[in-house]
């Protein structure tokens, strides 16, 4: 396999979603940016909401639902989340997640594993203290995170029409800008790991 077939071959995104609702702006931004993204992306959401909160007493046994969890993000390149923002912080489910796969310990699922996140809320500061509190995670566990271009949506409940298509041409475009750099960033990580 040449450089070239490398570059251009395409990564399994797995895009975990900050909100269980099933009409959840993050659910709706997540499908816009899958039907955004590049031919080098191949996204999927992955639902979280059958994940067992973490409890390292049920490590030593741990649930079928955290060792599908763990056993299915191992086959992505690269994770994509998508988050509202709760109180300031990140939604408890994201966390949970989070945390599942980071255990047991030396055997996280996130090392080294490229990601992006994407905020929203129906306020102006679209979601930024999730998306800096979802980062200092990430630090931890070296997860490297895109940094740039950042993607905080603001004033997210009038995006999207009634039946959920974002029909803002302004958002549209940051977002294929933001998941065409996402894809630049995936593919330069993987590179480095091989």
């Amino acid at each position: 396999m040449i450089l070239s077939d490398i570059i251009m071959e395409s990564k399994k995104i797995a895009v975990l979603v900050g909100s269980l609702r099933k009409e959840s702006f993050s659910r709706k931004v997540a499908k816009t940016i899958i039907t955004l993204s590049p031919d080098t992306l191949v996204l999927e959401i992955i639902d979280l909401s059958r994940l067992q909160m973490f409890n390292q007493d049920l490590e030593e046994s741990p649930p079928t639902e955290w060792t599908e969890f763990r056993n299915k993000l191992k086959t992505f390149d690269g994770v994509l989340f998508v988050t509202p923002e709760y109180n300031r912080s990140v939604p408890a489910v994201l966390k949970n997640a989070i945390d599942v796969g980071s255990r047991p310990s030396g055997q996280s699922i996130w090392n080294g594993k490229p990601c992006a996140v994407v905020s929203n809320s129906p306020g102006l500061l679209g979601g930024f203290g999730a998306n800096h509190h979802l980062r200092q995670s990430f630090v931890s566990l070296n997860i490297p995170t895109m940094q740039q271009p950042e993607e905080y949506l603001g004033g997210v409940a009038k995006i999207f029409n009634e039946e959920g298509i974002c029909t803002n041409e302004t958002v549209l475009a940051n977002l294929r800008f933001f998941t065409n750099s996402f894809a630049d960033w995936v593919s330069k990580h993987t590179l480095e790991k091989r």
